[in-house]
């Protein structure tokens, strides 16, 4: 591995060596202005400010989790504003919130998203790199979407959005070498069934300089450096094959007798109970990736977390459902659902590739008299009903902009942003709804993604994806993009990419909550700079031999570090336990005054189709209960 590096070093050399540039024009200084040693490189496009939580929402944040807005300054700016419905949260379940008060409440009435970051979308963003050339694209978060039985409520949803043919066309593949079957989605992992994947071990096992196990499920593990019965209960868990005698039936519905004893236990215990498992194979091989969904390892999750998706119920493969990702993920969802509440927002049609190759009319967003604005940048600090909750006729809501605090008012209000931060900025919450909240437990996440020139390195290794075990990050994946916004309709090793590192932060062994809380210390106790050469040195660690140069092969790196990403659901959370009630349905059966509550949270279940249904139960409560 190469001497030190340095931040400038490194955007001198890695950035700009033998002329090649990453972005044409910028110069070393103008790549450092602006971006902190914690945000790092956000790379070009409408989402070169936002790579997940930047230091500046961060800051905000922490300031409303310190109290420091408790007492309300008198100097406050008084906007004048007074809003049907002002929905704090610009994610997918703020802007389906505003799409469903909007189609409900029909002209004239007026509505206002504030979101926090400086673009729409929550987790559903994006990020662009110029490689050679090429404009690349990688998803900062929510990243897959399932086809929906067509007249499902979700199905309706998509169309009335612009998503009308939910089964995308992906690349193909180009070039002279014998082609690999790729994955659609990061989480496929299709090289497993073709004999086209990598395990690596490296010093955790023994084994300096690693050692790589091409094909790991044709080869019966044989040669991985694991005991034998190690490799024979992960080998059973690799081929889904459950413990002989021990037939699992999957929930029916939410709630049933199924649903409950899932409930009841960790998901861990489930897989040592389900496929026989030991607990240090669990610990391993499987956490975090298996629970990844919720953020942390099975050790510290329900064990119905990981089937509350299926009651989702969207189309099977066999009548041509699969799972769909465009190549930013949701985000281009989010944009269609901002360019149905505001025509002008992105420019171009308001079709999948409109909205895909149209840049974001940021000065439409927040237009006065428009019928729906967005107002970014602008981090909710207060929401308080104006008297007691239940005689109230309007809510005061302020919040934080360039470093002013303004202050306006609104008949009703949705909370769609996290649980976190929800419990801090209702002041008038009660009791009952403050110790619901506090049994909401978040674990952050990093998504890393690494532009590569090309993938010859892999494909040299016959793998088009790979798990490792220790180090940073757990796994890759090649992947085809979806032709929409993309130039190229080929790939071929030759060709550049991303690779995208999901970094989870799992502890086995300790609680759910402190398990978040070690995690967010790591996470944001961590440069840019450190990470950055983390990434690096695991590259050339695994790859080196193949023929990767970190510094000639790495094109850039961008860093989405997400405080809150996931909440990660503690036994007892779905449906209650000692006889107490489920802390999500507290918050679920009813407005507290004029305020209702969305937000994936509340399902439990991290699946940007829980953001919607929860938005739109939401805003129906608002109208039958609060604004007849």
């Amino acid at each position: 591995m190469e001497a030190r590096i340095t931040r400038r070093d490194f955007l001198g050399s890695a950035l700009l060596a033998s002329g090649s540039m990453l972005l044409a024009g910028a110069t070393p200084r103008q790549l450092l202005a602006g971006n902190d040693e914690f945000t790092g490189y956000g790379g070009i496009g409408d989402y070169s400010s936002s790579n997940g939580n930047t230091w500046n929402v961060l800051e905000a944040g922490h300031a409303i989790r310190d109290g420091r807005y408790d007492a309300l300054p008198k100097d406050m700016v008084e906007t004048g504003e007074n809003y049907d419905c002002v929905v704090i949260g610009g994610g997918i379940s703020g802007l389906a919130a505003a799409l469903f008060f909007q189609r409900s409440a029909g002209p004239g009435v007026k509505c206002l998203i504030l979101e926090n970051h400086p673009i729409f979308g929550g987790e559903a963003k994006q990020n662009e790199f110029l490689v050679d050339g090429k404009r690349l694209v990688a998803h900062q978060g929510s990243a897959i979407y399932q086809i929906q039985y067509p007249h499902s409520f979700l199905a309706r949803f998509y169309d009335s959005i612009g998503l009308q043919a939910p089964n995308l066309t992906y690349q193909r593949w180009a070039g002279s070498e014998p082609e690999f079957p790729l994955s659609k989605t990061p989480y496929e992992a299709i090289g497993l069934r073709h004999g086209q994947y990598g395990f690596w071990f490296g010093r955790r096992f023994g084994h300096s300089p690693g050692m790589w196990l091409i094909d790991p499920v044709g080869k019966d593990l044989q040669g991985a450096p694991v005991s034998n019965e190690t490799r024979l209960e992960w080998l059973r868990w690799l081929k889904g094959e459950a413990v002989e005698n021990r037939k699992f039936e999957h929930p029916k519905v939410e709630g049933d007798a199924i649903s409950r004893y899932l409930d009841s236990i960790t998901l861990e215990q489930h897989y040592m109970e389900r496929f026989g498992l030991g607990r240090e194979t669990v610990r391993t091989f499987l956490s975090p990736v298996e629970g990844g969904g919720s953020g942390l390892g099975p050790d510290a999750l329900s064990a119905y977390s990981d089937y509350a998706f299926e009651l989702l119920y969207p189309l099977p493969e066999e009548k041509g459902g699969s799972d769909q990702m465009f190549p930013g993920g949701n985000t281009t969802i989010a944009r269609l659902m901002l360019k149905s509440l505001i025509p002008g927002a992105i420019d171009g049609s308001d079709t999948v590739e409109g909205v895909c190759r149209g840049r974001v009319n940021f000065p439409s967003l927040d237009i006065p008299g428009a019928g729906t604005r967005v107002r970014l940048s602008s981090t909710a600090i207060h929401v308080m009903h104006d008297g007691e909750a239940d005689k109230a006729d309007s809510v005061t809501i302020a919040y934080l902009n360039a470093g002013k605090l303004y202050k306006l008012k609104a008949h009703s209000v949705v909370m769609a942003g996290g649980s976190w931060t929800a419990k801090h900025i209702v002041k008038d919450l009660p009791e009952t709804h403050r110790t619901a909240y506090a049994q909401f437990y978040r674990s952050p996440c990093m998504m890393a993604n690494v532009a590569v020139r090309n993938w010859q390195f892999l494909y040299k290794m016959g793998m088009s994806g790979c798990r490792w075990f220790e180090g940073i990050g757990n796994y890759m994946e090649v992947r085809k993009l979806a032709l929409t916004g993309v130039e190229d309709p080929t790939i071929s090793p030759d060709s550049p990419i991303v690779l995208t590192l999901k970094i989870l932060y799992s502890y086995p062994g300790y609680a759910t909550e402190e398990q978040g809380h070690r995690g967010r210390r790591e996470m944001l106790g961590t440069s840019f700079r450190d990470y950055e050469r983390q990434i690096r040195e695991q590259f050339s660690d695994m790859f080196a031999h193949a023929g990767l140069n970190t510094g000639r092969d790495i094109a850039g790196i961008i860093l989405n570090r997400w405080g809150h990403a996931y909440l990660s659901p503690q036994p007892g959370f779905f449906f209650g336990r000692d006889g107490r009630p489920a802390p999500r349905e507290i918050l679920r059966r009813a407005p507290f005054g004029r305020i209702a509550f969305a937000n994936t949270d509340l399902a439990g279940a991290m699946d940007h189709r829980y953001s919607i249904l929860e938005a739109q139960r939401a805003v129906g409560q608002l109208f039958d209960q609060v604004l007849t």
